[in-house]
């Protein structure tokens, strides 16, 4: 047999592996082709646009907190004390003023998501003991102060548009490493901060320094607080105001930082409300401490002093005749009969009820008793209706002192349905019972405020997450006309907590450029009777008389009751 060339063979033998090659290569590219559409369509699908500029907007406002807090202080003397003014970001402004040690003054000076830190680091040796050898100086402080705060503004401004500015880019450009973006970045930054303060600007109120928040030591608040009479004549503008501030502190300091001595205006009544004391004895306590550091001339207590209004607990009313002023009470839901009898034989109280008026430290007082006993928190049928009908013999017993010509200056009550009953019979009514505090003025004129717990809500403050606040409030009363002039919302930490917050708040027509001649917000409205005679401070001091036909008692709707704290 003839021999197949080995040419041949090599070519038959390719030939041969051609189909195999081919179902191999077959084979390897099926699993490959999904990944191969995958990546196509990944490839093919456009990047989002908003992660971007999610992305870019994190780091701006990042790199701008971050050159505000690295090179965004400014110190500033302001007269002889040293200070440092910041701007940080703040979801609602304002002014945030902290003087070490006595605590922080914060001001709704504006709204903007920024917000402005003065602290007071400290007092300047030098400074301090050429006014202490130049008293005379203290005059002309406040103009010194109110230059020295111009030009600190002027230079944090300054200072914050370099930081913000320096911070975004910086962040942007190691984020992005590209110069376009982080100069972007900056830019936007900018922007941001020219925005924040144009809203400033827009929303700035000066007159804010008049209701301001002071938290930290409670007993010298009153100091720098100030009076009701110097709140409405004295403070005319925010930066006098915070010169003024500074020239408190500085004389608080020259002496030897001890606090000054509070002596209460002459012409000012001064009412504590306490309410929901709820069998905490460490209310007492509180109470003596703020009778004596505001002079208070009255208490008053808008019910549930107790807890179940048992006999057993009678024992615990018998610090109040040791508190140092009289005590005017009416009965809660948690206040037994048996409790009233018993404080009704206590000395230097005065109980409320049925309507009956009774004239304490200068000031005519009338109540009822709440209609409800429920020490249980149980809700009983016809609670809500039951209000309404307490509070309309409220009402009606104080249009007939009004009529007998021994008009009411302020009605109390435990619940506020009852109290809203009373609307245009009296100027201010007074409440507890819901554990928190608020204001309002009703449809026909009467103010209705309500206290917070004074016993931070008795044993019940162990039961949630957080312990309820001890609340209460200082009112201030001219003694001619026996209107409100102003009150001081106070509140401290509750079970276990040390914190403590005043806050000043003005009624409406004691608010700057407010008319002084129609009747007082929170007053019945009407035509004054007699003459108006202005007091030397300028606050009104004429009341104004209810009105001539006041709306008729209503009578109780039928709506579904409340559950009782």
């Amino acid at each position: 047999m003839a021999r197949v060339p080995s040419t041949a063979r090599n070519l038959r033998h390719r030939i041969r592996r051609v189909p195999r090659a081919l179902t191999r290569r077959h084979r390897s590219r099926r699993p490959a082709a999904p990944a191969t559409a995958v990546t196509t369509t990944l490839a093919a699908r456009p990047p989002r646009p908003w992660k971007r500029v999610v992305g870019l907007f994190a780091v701006v406002l990042l790199g701008a907190w971050l050159g505000l807090l690295i090179v965004g202080d400014v110190r500033v003397p302001v007269g002889p004390m040293d200070t440092t003014m910041t701007l940080r970001p703040s979801l609602t402004g304002g002014t945030k003023i902290n003087v070490s040690p006595l605590g922080a003054l914060e001001l709704d000076s504006h709204h903007a998501p920024v917000r402005l830190d003065v602290n007071v680091d400290q007092l300047d040796p030098a400074r301090s003991q050429a006014l202490v050898d130049r008293p005379e100086r203290l005059s002309g402080l406040q103009d010194e102060v109110t230059q020295d705060i111009a030009r600190g503004t002027a230079d944090l401004a300054v200072r914050s548009v370099v930081a913000v500015v320096t911070g975004a880019t910086a962040l942007g450009l190691a984020v992005y490493r590209r110069p376009r973006r982080a100069l972007a970045a900056g830019g936007l930054a900018l922007t941001l901060l020219a925005a924040s303060g144009g809203t400033a600007y827009a929303t700035w109120n000066p007159d804010s320094v008049l209701e301001p928040r002071f938290s930290g030591l409670l007993s010298s608040a009153p100091s720098l607080v100030g009076n009701a009479r110097s709140i409405v004549t004295e403070f005319d503008v925010y930066q006098k105001e915070l010169a003024r501030l500074v020239t408190n502190v500085t004389k608080l300091y020259d002496a030897t930082s001890t606090l000054p001595a509070y002596q209460p205006d002459p012409t000012t009544l001064r009412v504590l409300h306490v309410s929901d004391i709820h069998l905490n004895p460490a209310s007492w306590a509180i109470i003596a401490s703020l009778v004596e550091q505001y002079q208070v001339d009255v208490i008053v207590d808008s019910g549930d002093t107790m807890d179940h209004g048992t006999a057993a607990e009678n024992g615990f009313l018998d610090p109040i005749e040791d508190l140092g002023a009289p005590y005017v009470w009416v009965r809660g839901n948690h206040d037994s009969l048996v409790t009233q009898r018993y404080l009704e034989g206590l000395e230097n109280v005065h109980v409320l009820d049925d309507g009956r008026a009774r004239t304490v430290a200068g000031l005519r007082f009338a109540g009822i008793g709440d209609p409800q006993f429920t020490p249980d928190r149980s809700t009983k049928p016809g609670a809500a209706q039951s209000q309404e009908l307490a509070g309309a013999r409220l009402a009606s017993a104080l249009r007939d002192q009004r009529a007998a010509g021994t008009p009411v200056d302020v009605a109390v009550a435990h619940e506020p349905a009852a109290a809203r009953e009373v609307d245009g019979t009296v100027p201010l009514v007074l409440a507890g019972h819901v554990h928190r505090q608020k204001t309002e003025v009703m449809k026909y004129g009467t103010r209705l405020r309500i206290e917070g717990s004074t016993g931070g809500s008795g044993l019940r403050a162990i039961e949630g997450e957080h312990p309820d606040p001890i609340e209460t409030s200082i009112l201030y009363f001219d003694r001619d006309t026996r209107r409100l002039q102003a009150w001081d919302a106070i509140r401290l930490g509750g079970l276990g907590l040390t914190t403590a917050e005043v806050s000043r708040h003005l009624p409406e027509e004691n608010q700057p450029g407010a008319s002084r001649s129609g009747a007082p917000s929170g007053s019945p409205s009407g035509s004054p009777t007699g003459s108006p005679a202005d007091s030397p401070s300028g606050s009104p001091s004429s009341p104004s008389s209810p009105p001539s036909s006041p709306p008729p008692a209503r009578l109780p709707s039928p709506t579904s009751s409340a559950p009782v704290p």
